[in-house]
């Protein structure tokens, strides 16, 4: 399953994300989006775990979580468009 995180913490490590969920199951890749001129976090990330029971359960026990002094937003990402322009 593959799950958006948003309204991060520029601070937000990967790590951190892990951390927090890895008590829900196996957390096979976290990737927070990061601007390709400044390298700078863009408050969001992409969490992937395996099972979606697992997955079910960490967006529902961690949106709204507080992380960071921020209200997280945690829910099933949703198949990227294409963004093509004609």
């Amino acid at each position: 399953m593959n799950i958006f995180v948003g309204n991060l913490n520029f601070q937000t490590t990967e790590e951190q994300l892990q951390d927090l969920f890895t008590p829900f199951g196996e957390v096979s890749s976290v990737k927070i989006v990061t601007d390709k001129f400044s390298g700078r976090s863009r408050g969001f990330a992409f969490v992937e775990m395996p099972n979606q029971t697992q997955g079910e359960s960490a967006v529902h026990d961690l949106n709204n979580y507080i992380l960071n002094s921020r209200s997280i937003v945690v829910n099933e990402a949703k198949p990227r468009e294409d963004n093509t322009r004609n």
